[in-house]
């Protein structure tokens, strides 16, 4: 039996043969190729075959290679498929409609072969960074939800509290990208909660001090399993997992950090998970009301949190209410 082909797989879509021809070879030594010379069965290959990038023609009989986009990305089968439209159009206007349908790039006729090449080998970069990206949030999500099981928590909680990390971060300057990434690390950071013994963790009273000592090392666990990755996202859930109960006036655990030297997203989280365990039931306690947590962490400014950011906490308490009762228990 042959060995699986492991090229990437791209989907050529012409209706003039010679195209197909220059492209092909263009592209065959590095890529497996499918071949395609009007819209209908352009979309079938697309459907059954998933290639990872497709280049299409415009200019078309029957469906134009603008109609086989649009139905590629209405498509969930294929809605992710990078297209590059290869095309004589070539004005402003060309481009525009066809960035505006979805498609990643442009490339015009008569093609050059190092273009080409270098087009594709860009995009396929993308995709590959993208699943990887992806892949690695996954990894976090599963990671945060096996520590759900060991503990009283939920997996709402880890919804709420990372959401509520986001607002937060948000009002404190992150930008939307620095906000996602605090909202999808956000999830592990009780996740050394695995290393603690069910006994522990379980317990329906107050934990005596030996039990304290053992509960006290799930941060230091938690930034263990996680590891040293280049990846910013592993990276600040590994600052969390390790900082979320340090405390502003020193009093904290593991390392008793003072105040900045704690991570400002250890300080967010800080925030985020004790507002949401305060107004959650537990088997060990009933729900705070929001204005008696909120009065609570009021009280705890410059003691257990950052004092400004208990400020941007106060001013978003609206959308942080909100996000509490669409994730309702």
């Amino acid at each position: 039996m042959p060995l699986r082909d492991a090229r990437r797989t791209l989907l050529l879509v012409d209706d003039e043969p010679s195209n197909l021809h220059l492209l092909r070879h263009i592209l065959q030594d590095e890529y497996r190729l499918l071949f395609a010379r009007d819209g209908e069965r352009a979309l079938a290959l697309a459907g059954t075959e998933s290639p990872d990038l497709i280049l299409l023609d415009i200019m078309m009989p029957g469906m134009t290679g603008y109609q086989v986009c649009s139905r590629l990305k209405a498509n969930p089968l294929t809605d992710s498929i990078p297209v590059i439209f290869v095309t004589a159009l070539s004005t402003v206007e060309d481009e525009i409609r066809g960035f505006e349908l979805g498609a990643v790039d442009y490339i015009s006729k008569p093609v050059s072969s190092p273009i080409v090449r270098a087009r594709v080998r860009t995009h396929l970069s993308l995709v590959r960074a993208d699943v990887l990206r992806e892949t690695r949030l996954n990894i976090v999500q599963c990671l945060g939800m096996a520590a759900e099981y060991k503990d009283n928590e939920t997996g709402l909680h880890v919804i709420r509290m990372s959401h509520f990390s986001r607002i937060i971060a948000l009002a404190a300057g992150f930008s939307e990208e620095e906000a996602d990434e605090i909202l999808h690390a956000a999830p592990m950071h009780d996740v050394g909660k695995i290393g603690v013994p069910d006994a522990i963790l379980q317990k329906p009273g107050k934990l005596d001090e030996q039990e304290w000592q053992v509960m006290r090392q799930h941060p230091e666990i938690g930034a263990q399993i996680i590891g040293d990755h280049d990846a910013t996202l592993l990276q600040m859930a590994k600052r969390i997992a390790l900082s979320h109960h340090e405390k502003w006036d020193g009093s904290g655990y593991p390392k008793g950090l003072v105040g900045e030297a704690i991570p400002i997203e250890g300080r967010i989280v800080a925030i985020a998970d004790v507002f949401d365990a305060l107004t959650s039931v537990r088997p060990y306690k009933k729900a705070w009301t929001v204005e008696a947590a909120v009065q609570l962490i009021q009280e705890q400014s410059g003691k257990h949190f950052d004092p400004a950011l208990v400020t941007c906490f106060i001013n978003s308490i609206a959308a942080i209410i909100e996000i509490r009762n669409r994730w309702a228990e």
